[in-house]
């Protein structure tokens, strides 16, 4: 399968999570564990789908920020007379999603803030939790908007503010005014970004708690997504391990001594 590649230089991004070069290596990185750690990935994508169901089948699909092709390949599933392309920052993650995914599905190497496609030339857009790792998002529904055919559609979701406010609070009580969690935007700045740059569009919010053996197994399950702490402040070495004990005896425990993590889910959905 080919990959086509048309990328512009990394840029350094803003709001302390890193330089695309960096985002882009770290989930390239995790793209052979990506699948079977991305529990909460799934549950959101297939929300999606569900919501999609009804759409007309349409001639051009563009996954964008495809991971591993996951999606991309339900999506060829679910039109398959449709021409699927998955683009993802990532070349480790599109070598990952070639091989898996067999059929005649395009990969793009692209930036999501300046996709090179011709304006009015997608009739569904699909982008699966990978908006919320850009220090710029309004420039990525700008471009959604621009490429999507007038009548087309776009699904995209994210990650708010209270994502993982448990692992949060375990850090800032082990290790007191160091960062070691991802930032997300409130929902009041998501909503209003959304409706300024698509008017109408319907949102959906809620929380998703995942249950877990213990804060290592989460943990565990980060690296493999590579979805650890990529803020400019993180520490550049290892965290010591009398920190991370620490960590795991703060964390809230059930009392059946499972843990939960709670996901501040976001969805928006928008005819062109």
């Amino acid at each position: 399968m080919t990959i086509y590649t048309r990328i512009e230089p990394a840029a350094q991004a803003e709001g302390g999570t890193g330089s695309k070069q960096s985002i882009a290596r770290g989930f390239g990185g995790a793209s052979a564990t990506y699948d079977g750690a991305s529990r909460l990935q799934k549950i959101m994508g297939d929300a999606m789908l569900a919501e999609l169901a009804d759409t007309p089948v349409p001639e051009s699909v563009l996954d964008l920020g495809c991971g591993t092709g996951w999606f991309s390949r339900k999506l060829a599933e679910q039109y398959p007379h449709s021409a699927v392309t998955g683009a993802d920052l990532s070349p480790g993650m599109l070598a990952e999603a070639a091989n898996r995914s067999p059929g005649s599905t395009h990969w793009l190497q692209a930036d999501a803030e300046q996709i090179p496609l011709a304006d009015n030339s997608v009739d569904l857009i699909f982008s699966n939790l990978m908006i919320q790792w850009s220090a710029r998002p309004e420039l990525i529904l700008r471009e959604c908007r621009r490429i999507l055919r007038p009548g087309g559609r776009l699904a995209i979701s994210t990650l708010l503010d209270g994502t993982l406010s448990e692992l949060k609070q375990a850090w800032a009580e082990a290790d007191p005014g160091q960062a070691h969690v991802n930032r997300f935007v409130p929902e009041t700045q998501w909503q209003a970004l959304v409706e300024t740059v698509l008017p109408n569009a319907k949102q959906v919010a809620e929380t998703i708690s995942l249950p877990y053996q213990s804060p290592m197994h989460l943990n565990r399950e980060l690296k493999e997504l590579g979805a650890v702490f990529k803020g400019e402040e993180r520490r550049r070495t290892v965290t010591a391990p009398g920190r991370f004990r620490a960590m795991c005896r703060a964390y809230p425990t059930r009392a059946d001594n499972v843990v939960e993590a709670g996901y501040c889910a976001a969805w928006a959905y928008w005819v062109g």
